[in-house]
């Protein structure tokens, strides 16, 4: 599961008010739900683009802290999806994640990566993650 911070002064609930029905619009329908760090997350069990075998997404709350995104883009192997005739839903499948996590977040694919980076290298240089 990954989690995507907000643009700086922007909220999860302003971005995307009704969350649920864009999930539903990028991913297909949602079929259940599940727990995740004490938040309910959106699952689609049968995403409409078939690189996807599953898609999990949803507001993670924390106390006293801006929500962030939780989603997990479960794929299935690019060998499956090939041998059905499906190559060409490949392109889809990642258009429809970055769509969604820039309409949710306002943060595009390469302010996402710069954002993961510093937040790996901020853990990086604490002092009890000493080796």
């Amino acid at each position: 599961m990954k989690e995507y911070k907000m643009r700086r002064g922007e909220y999860l609930e302003e971005r995307m008010p009704d969350l649920e029905a864009s999930v539903e619009e990028y991913f297909g329908e949602i079929t259940e739900t599940e727990e995740y760090k004490g938040s309910d997350l959106y699952v689609v069990g049968d995403p409409k683009n078939p690189v996807f075998e599953r898609v999990v997404a949803g507001a993670v709350s924390y106390s006293g802290k801006k929500d962030k995104l939780g989603v997990d883009f479960e794929e299935r192997p690019a060998e499956d999806v090939i041998a059905e005739g499906n190559a060409d839903a490949a392109a889809d499948a990642v258009d429809a994640k970055n769509d969604f996590l820039l309409e949710a977040t306002g943060r595009d694919a390469k302010s996402r990566r710069d954002s993961m980076k510093r937040a790996v290298e901020d853990d990086a240089d604490k002092p009890d993650n000493v080796s």
